[in-house]
């Protein structure tokens, strides 16, 4: 069996959507990309997260042809290879139903810089227009409004959030899903003040020195 690595974490994390409130079910998908091979590995169309096994994986190109599986990729295939094929440092995306995600994205409005944590994946959360399901449509549509971003919400849909990893692609959609309830939270009493670009500006060169500094081996 081959990318048994990837597959694995295709498992480990789409068990973590579950496990971070980011979906239930069958709803979402998720895939890494391995781009020395030009394959994706995805997730299988409706199988239970905590069901999947490594052999359900899918590895894809990015065509849409199998390459190695014997299950049915997700119906969003399209949407996560427009991102391989055209951003060289998207390794990972992730497609969730969060609540409070596919919320506003009902509302089909941004979610502008209420909390920090946005500065780390984009500087206003957008919302596409509407397309179908499963369909090139939507992948043309949240490629064109992603541009530079790291994480979307997809109108009556949900979320996308897009990563040099799985890990960061996860870290974008749980705060995706975190600055949709505090929008939600904040609007029921008042009106959310934005972050200046400013002060987004300030919080984005902070982030640059986030966390452990890197070893020097």
């Amino acid at each position: 069996m081959d990318y048994l690595n990837e597959r694995k974490k295709i498992v480990e994390y789409g068990k973590k959507l579950v496990d971070e409130g980011l979906t239930t079910g069958t709803g979402g998908n998720l895939s890494i990309y391995v781009p020395e091979d030009q394959v994706m590995l995805i997730s299988p169309s409706g199988i239970n997260y905590y069901d999947t096994k490594l052999e359900d994986v899918v590895v894809m190109d990015l065509d849409g042809n199998i390459k190695e599986g014997n299950r049915k990729p997700s119906s969003e295939f399209a949407m996560h290879s427009i991102f391989y094929k055209n951003k060289p440092g998207v390794l990972s995306v992730i497609h969730a139903h969060a609540d409070f995600a596919t919320a506003m994205s009902c509302l089909r409005k941004n979610v502008p810089p209420i909390h920090y944590v946005i500065a780390d994946m984009c500087k206003e959360l957008k919302c596409t227009d509407y397309k179908i399901y499963g369909s090139p449509e939507i992948a043309e549509e949240a490629y064109r409004v992603m541009g530079d971003d790291h994480g979307i919400l997809l109108a009556n849909h949900g979320l996308l959030a897009t990563g040099n990893s799985i890990e960061s692609a996860l870290g974008n959609a749980v705060n995706i899903e975190f600055l949709c309830k505090l929008y939600i939270y904040a609007k029921s009493v008042g009106e959310p003040v934005a972050l200046t670009d400013k002060e987004m500006d300030a919080v984005a060169k902070k982030f640059t020195n986030y966390g452990q500094p890197k070893s020097k081996k």
